[in-house]
């Protein structure tokens, strides 16, 4: 590596030079905090024995001896390395965040059972009850994915009529803005008579959640075109038809991707409930059943894994939004 690039690496990243090389410092702390969770979780007697203690231990200190070698191996790296430079205070808080959870609910009880939980604890869950997390996990994705995307496809579609038809925004706005503010849970007792079964009154909630955001932003998007397109399409010769599909849709895509991002924290937020009201699997029936009997690091153990699968979805959602909308860069 040039000694040009090799300078801008130690003043972006604070690396700083080591016997003519340079080295990541953040990866340097980073595996400190790390090791020593590492030790306190292996040395320091438990006030309460937990399982997978020794396999936790292990696991961090496995990471501990990774973010060593990265330390020496990332000033290398150059533009490859950028994503784990731009983490390292991440990493840095992560360790001590470990060693402090460790020390608070192992090793002094401060914090204590079974109100809360080391991550020796969580880890043990997912070691000891994968099978049935999995199979919570495909349950909701299946309630979910139908009602999500159920929702969004409705909602966009009223959005699209919304902000197109004065005469439909006429009769329609006033029962979205009527129905809006009203949190989705709180048609449960419609579902229970409306639909045949609690996994379709699920849906519906879930649907309801998601749709109504998209709904009433698509509808804004389209409302907001800029009506001289309208015009110069219309002196070309085009068509509503192709003032919708062509004009109207893609110019208030911006709007319509703030919906769907508000709509997929909406729908999580309801599906826990949704699931409450008799499923037999799913994360929200998870944690249900986990509550009654205080087995508070499964319920952990559940939202973790929830708060990643959002995390995930949301992220795709960034990459389709970068993809479709990559046309209007430099003209937003």
């Amino acid at each position: 590596m040039s000694d040009v690039i090799r300078s801008e690496f130690g003043a972006v990243s604070g690396a700083v030079p080591l016997r003519g090389r340079a080295r990541w410092r953040d990866g340097l702390l980073a595996a400190a905090t790390w090791g020593a969770a590492a030790a306190v979780t292996w040395f320091l007697p438990d006030v309460i024995k937990w399982g997978a203690t020794g396999l936790f231990a292990l696991a961090v200190a496995i990471g501990a001896a990774i973010f060593l070698a990265l330390s020496f191996a990332v000033p290398r790296l150059g533009e490859g390395a950028k994503t784990l430079v731009h983490y390292g205070p991440w990493f840095i808080a992560i360790g001590v965040w470990f060693t402090a959870w460790e020390l608070l609910t192992a090793k002094l009880g401060w914090l204590p059972k079974p109100f809360f939980s080391p991550p020796q604890g969580l880890l043990h869950v997912y070691v000891t009850d994968w099978e049935r997390l999995l199979v919570c996990v495909a349950y909701t994705a299946r309630l979910w994915g139908l009602g999500f995307f159920s929702g969004i496809v409705v909602g966009f579609a009223a959005g699209v009529a919304l902000g197109w038809s004065k005469r439909f925004a006429y009769w329609g706005m006033p029962i979205l803005k009527l129905i809006g503010p009203v949190p989705a849970s709180a048609w449960i007792p419609c579902t229970f008579f409306i639909f045949p079964s609690t996994f379709h009154a699920s849906i519906f909630l879930v649907a309801l959640a998601s749709g109504i955001p998209v709904a009433i932003l698509t509808a804004a998007g389209v409302e907001q075109v800029n009506r001289s397109y309208y015009d110069v399409a219309r002196t070309l010769g085009a068509s509503n038809r192709y003032l919708i599909f062509k004009v109207a849709i893609p110019a208030s895509l911006p709007n319509v991707f703030v919906g769907l991002f508000m709509g997929l924290y909406y729908s999580f937020a309801v599906l826990v409930v949704a699931e409450m009201l008799g499923a037999k699997f799913g994360l929200g029936w998870y944690l249900q059943f986990n509550t009654a009997y205080s087995a508070y690091a499964n319920v952990y153990a559940a939202l973790i894994v929830m708060a990643l699968i959002c995390a995930g979805l949301v992220r795709l959602q960034f990459i389709l939004r970068d993809r479709l909308l990559g046309w209007q860069k430099g003209i937003l």
